[in-house]
């Protein structure tokens, strides 16, 4: 069965950091690549990053360039979303996703990969 959980969510100040994780089950992480989005309430569901199977390749939103970092591990079934400099337009349930294929692909802003598992997601809430 796959799975996939994120952790790491919480609530924090503006200009603070988290680190988000993505556990992946039921699947071979080494072949997908991974994406991270976000929804906050009354809005449409944006990606923010990507990272890609092979090579490793990332992509990013414009909106979080310089402040978000997606890494992965597959020898341990988990992608990372690091958030510094965290703003209150930050703040939303984010979720990860995979089975989409190998490669991160970007046309103008917007992941086209069909992603075939999600995972619930974590809430991020910055405030002070």
């Amino acid at each position: 069965q796959v799975q996939l959980v994120e952790h790491g969510g919480g609530l924090v100040q503006p200009g603070g950091s988290l680190n988000l994780s993505c556990a992946t089950s039921g699947f071979t992480l080494d072949y997908y690549a991974v994406g991270w989005f976000r929804q906050a309430p009354g809005k449409e569901r944006e990606e923010v990053a990507c990272i890609s199977s092979n090579n490793g390749r990332t992509w990013y939103a414009d909106s979080v360039k310089g402040r978000f970092t997606v890494s992965r591990e597959n020898a341990k079934n988990t992608v990372y979303l690091q958030i510094n400099n965290l703003k209150p337009e930050d703040t939303a349930v984010y979720h990860c996703a995979a089975e989409g294929g190998p490669l991160c692909i970007e046309v103008r802003g917007t992941l086209v990969m069909h992603f075939g598992s999600w995972g619930q997601g974590t809430q991020v809430t910055v405030s002070s």
